[in-house]
């Protein structure tokens, strides 16, 4: 194996760990705000993204990365999101929900996995393939010279600019809101190695950490010519591809990257006790399968998943992930309150 794809395999591992260790689910995280109002895990998700962004600027402005925003489908990015966030309800997790509970043993992850894959692949390259098509190129916009927009260009500003004035204000308005709904910090007799290996995470480790992979991330894939930080469903296309007859295919950076998530929460699990074999009902296997269909369709459609858009897109201020993420949410917002508080109420 080439070594610069190798690291994908290393990233892999590390974000696998993360991932696992955190239970680090965007599923979760919407979920949980309309079912239980719980806020915990879609901080995580934000600190992710603030850590993320500092980062990306900070190598941009240095010339270590080159900063490649996803185009702008308004059309794609609401319909591809909007399904994508359905399905990923129905599926019981996202892109790298699904792919990390894999290697913790989970059966229905495994299916939703499959399920992801095949009509991700169908929408890259098979019968859905016009409609993806056609949503893109009849709804894409572009800025001058045919640049990607991002919120910096679309108001005539650096992505600098932009991108501190947002850190900054987030921090403020968690210093004036956040603070004071923090819960006291539990003191632990734990060892170092004990909260790591042993004990979840809480949000704010989980988000730095995720945070910092990107970073890695961005700089071991551009260096294996892939310019674009994290992502998950275009990896499980290229393993797909490459056992397909008649397709000229190879194992590229990302689709190593998922492997190594398997592998890297497959370890956390072990070292934590957490490691079960769990095979789900028939009709939950149906409904997880069926979710996972659409997360394929619509992380295609729109041009990336919740990583690919939420993770790594929206911290480079790209529209397009700023509209497929916002749409990603909506749909799972309106999915999560059809199934679990409607029947409540």
């Amino acid at each position: 194996m080439n070594s610069l794809l190798l690291g994908g395999l290393a990233v892999g591992i590390i974000f696998g760990f993360a991932l696992q260790r955190g239970r680090f689910c965007m599923n979760s995280a919407f979920r949980d705000i309309i079912t239980l109002e719980d806020f915990t895990l879609l901080k995580s998700v934000g600190a992710a993204i603030l850590v993320t962004m500092l980062g990306f600027t900070i190598m941009s402005q240095t010339g270590a990365i080159t900063l490649n925003p996803k185009p702008l489908f308004w059309g794609a990015n609401m319909v591809g999101g909007f399904i994508f966030g359905i399905g990923m309800v129905l599926a019981g997790g996202c892109a790298s929900g699904i792919t990390y509970r894999v290697g913790e043993g989970m059966v229905g992850s495994l299916v939703a996995v499959i399920g992801l894959a095949t009509a991700g692949t169908l929408t890259a390259m098979g019968f859905l393939k016009p409609i993806k098509d056609f949503l893109q190129s009849s709804t894409k916009i572009v800025a001058g010279e045919g640049i990607n927009m991002t919120l910096a260009n679309w108001l005539g500003l650096s992505h600098a600019t932009v991108a501190y004035s947002i850190i900054v204000l987030a921090v403020i308005l968690w210093w004036i809101f956040g603070r004071k709904n923090e819960d006291e910090v539990e003191q632990s007799d734990k060892s170092w190695a004990e909260r790591i290996f042993k004990q979840g995470w809480n949000w704010w480790a989980t988000g730095i950490v995720i945070g910092i992979v990107e970073m890695i991330a961005y700089l071991s894939s551009a260096a294996a010519g892939r310019n674009y930080p994290l992502g998950i469903t275009a990896g499980w296309i290229t393993i797909v591809k490459v056992g397909l007859p008649g397709v000229e295919a190879s194992m590229n950076w990302v689709a190593w990257l998922v492997l190594g998530i398997i592998v890297g929460a497959a370890i956390a699990s072990l070292i934590a006790n957490e490691f079960k074999i769990r095979v789900p009902k028939g009709g939950v296997l149906l409904q997880i399968f069926i979710g996972s269909l659409l997360m394929g369709f619509g992380a295609v459609t729109s041009a990336g998943c919740n990583v690919t858009h939420i993770l790594s897109g929206i911290p480079m201020l790209s529209l397009g992930s700023l509209l497929g993420g916002l749409f990603i949410v909506l749909g799972a917002w309106v999915t999560a309150w059809w199934m679990f508080v409607r029947p409540m109420q």
